[in-house]
């Protein structure tokens, strides 16, 4: 089993909410920044949300405020992705990351951005 294990995702329609959970060991939980990033086909992998569980204030790309909600559940060590109001464009390959600057979710990813970790991936379809 993986450093990060994701779960969720799924088939929506335009409007409609799904969760994502990511769930990481102690040590990566207690250590490092966690989030989310998306790859559509054919798009670069951009941003969604990150969060440093023990105690830091979320971050969220443009895309996605004020609809998306990070949130971190420190028994379980896991992050969780509540997306609401979901859009055809949100529409991508999401992927559980941790180790990174938490900033890096505002803005285009820079080149050689580093990373620790990454999960293995959760589907997520928005149909018009």
């Amino acid at each position: 089993q993986g450093e990060l294990v994701e779960s969720g995702g799924g088939s929506v329609q335009a409007g409609g909410s799904l969760r994502l959970s990511c769930a990481a060991s102690e040590y990566i939980y207690n250590n490092y920044c966690m989030g989310w990033f998306r790859q559509a086909p054919g798009k670069e992998r951009e941003g969604v949300a990150s969060i440093f569980p023990t105690g830091d204030n979320p971050y969220y790309a443009d895309s996605v405020e004020g609809r998306f909600t990070i949130s971190a559940d420190n028994a379980k060590n896991t992050v969780y992705l509540q997306m609401n109001n979901l859009e055809p464009e949100d529409t991508a390959m999401y992927y559980c990351a941790a180790d990174f600057p938490c900033g890096y979710v505002t803005t285009v990813l820079p080149v050689g951005a580093s990373f620790g970790y990454w999960g293995q991936g959760a589907q997520v379809t928005v149909s018009a």
